[in-house]
């Protein structure tokens, strides 16, 4: 990885900027001479092993060091997949590092999943027009639904719908993760889709399979699902 230093003619100030392309590169390159490499060495080891005289076979210890050979190239073939997956999540747009300077932010995310906390939790669903009709329905982590009723508000444009743990049936639900789903109608009976948020304050970044993901309050949604950020 190059790291280049600029200086602004007009503040003074000098910034860092790094490329990760170089890096990258090298590091297919290696891992394709390692893969060659690993190939060649199992074939040759395979031809020995079938041609060797079943009379005099191959010595004992010159096999053990074939197999520590083998070995090491097995791990240098693992941490070059791991290197390059740490270039991947640490630069370029929507890595983890990118990802970081949203720590503290409140941000809004296209996810439908919210926490309840302290008895509420609160969602924001988009109508693309104004409905006759709409329904909410709110399921646990299992996919359970706990509760259902009518939205509060069927104007276009964004509603907001707080739910205070209460099930249907009348019982508490605990603290956790909740999904709300909304279905809706025009006043002809067709159907329209509505669009459910969440807002909140970042509070970490991670990644999972490789894939680049954010905590709002205790929520991880996906970098890309994050539509605004505001300080």
């Amino acid at each position: 990885m190059t790291v280049a230093a600029t200086t602004n003619a007009t503040t003074g100030t000098t910034s860092t900027s790094s490329t990760s392309s170089s890096t990258s590169a090298d590091l297919v390159s290696g891992q394709n001479s390692l893969n060659s490499t690993y190939t060649s060495f199992l074939t040759l080891l395979t031809a020995q092993l079938k041609n060797q005289d079943p009379l005099s076979p191959m010595d004992t210890n010159t096999f053990t060091q074939q197999l520590v050979s083998m070995n090491g190239v097995q791990q240098q073939l693992l941490t070059n997949n791991l290197l390059q997956q740490l270039v991947s999540q640490s630069t370029g747009a929507g890595s983890v590092g990118s990802a970081v300077s949203l720590i503290g932010k409140q941000v809004t995310s296209t996810s439908s999943v919210q926490a309840l906390q302290n008895g509420s939790a609160t969602w924001t669903y988009n109508l693309p027009s104004t409905a006759a009709k709409a329904t909410l329905e709110v399921e646990d982590s299992n996919g359970n639904i706990v509760w259902t009723g009518a939205a509060p508000s069927l104007t276009s444009g964004n509603n907001t719908f707080t739910w205070n743990g209460q099930t249907t049936g009348g019982g508490t639900e605990s603290s956790g993760n909740y999904t709300l789903a909304v279905s809706a109608t025009d006043s002809s009976g067709a159907a329209i889709t509505p669009t459910v948020e969440i807002n909140g304050t970042v509070t970490s970044v991670g990644a999972s399979n490789g894939v680049t993901q954010v905590d709002i309050g205790s929520v991880p949604v996906n970098f890309s699902t994050i539509t605004s950020v505001t300080n």
